[in-house]
């Protein structure tokens, strides 16, 4: 199995964190590892088969304290205690306050961001494609892990669409600029969307900074990771690039 583990200075040591890649499962066909090998497709709802999905989520459970609480994700800005919801429910972000408790977020483009406090209490994890982002699931989760006890919080960036191939309409660049307060803020959204020259009303948006003015919003200071791009790297499940395709997971969980 091929994993990432976040390069995330002073992480509290009662906490694991790692992402899963796209190889090392045994999914096949446009689920695979991009070479003809076995894919860890850890996603049920994309049209793989049911027994693969379960055997590679089975791998996955070998490396954590317990099954994972797996999302239904709808692109939303809902938080959920991972301790008391049940799978399948729609939510698009989790904390966690007990120990041996897994939060999990799954993607294949979409942004995965794991939070930590960095006194070690509240763990959490959330799930941004630009919907969530916009709607604020990034605050939403910093919100719910402060009023869960937690102190000063880091945050880590996974791998996603990177600014060279994440293509928006003029749409998705008023969206956020709208959503901004007028001013510097509102430039500074602006300035994450680079226009395309020979299509217009096109741009490239940049995720990775989206998701940094949010965390900075919520006061979030001690940001870490970025800069994987899931549709130019094939180590990494992307639905922009394959469109039938398996997804990745981010975890995180108290020790």
């Amino acid at each position: 199995m091929q994993l990432i583990i976040p390069d995330w200075p002073g992480l509290p040591p009662n906490i694991g964190a790692f992402a899963t890649l796209r190889g090392g499962g045994a999914s096949q066909g446009p689920y695979d590892d991009g070479n003809g090998g076995g894919g860890l497709n850890l996603g049920s709802h994309v049209g793989d088969l049911l027994p693969t999905v379960e055997s590679n989520r089975a791998q996955l459970d070998v490396l954590l304290p317990a099954s994972p609480l797996w999302l239904a994700q709808v692109h939303g800005h809902h938080v959920v205690d991972a301790g008391a919801a049940v799978a399948g429910v729609e939510a698009d972000a989790a904390i966690a306050t007990r120990a041996g408790v897994v939060c999990a977020i799954q993607t294949a483009d979409c942004l995965p961001v794991l939070f930590a406090d960095m006194n070690g209490a509240v763990v959490g994890a959330a799930h941004a494609g630009w919907r969530g982002l916009q709607g604020g699931v990034l605050q939403n989760t910093v919100a719910r892990m402060r009023a869960a006890g937690a102190g000063p919080i880091a945050a880590w960036l996974g791998a996603a669409i990177g600014p060279e191939r994440f293509e928006v309409g003029a749409d998705v660049l008023a969206a956020f600029a709208d959503a901004a307060p007028a001013g510097q803020a509102r430039q500074q959204a602006e300035a994450c969307f680079a226009p395309i020259a020979q299509r217009p009303g096109k741009y490239l948006a940049d995720i990775y900074q989206l998701a940094r003015l949010a965390l900075r919003e919520a006061d979030v200071q001690n940001v870490y990771g970025g800069g994987l791009c899931t549709v130019s790297d094939r180590n990494f499940y992307s639905y922009r690039r394959d469109h039938v395709t398996g997804r990745m997971a981010s975890l995180i969980w108290l020790k």
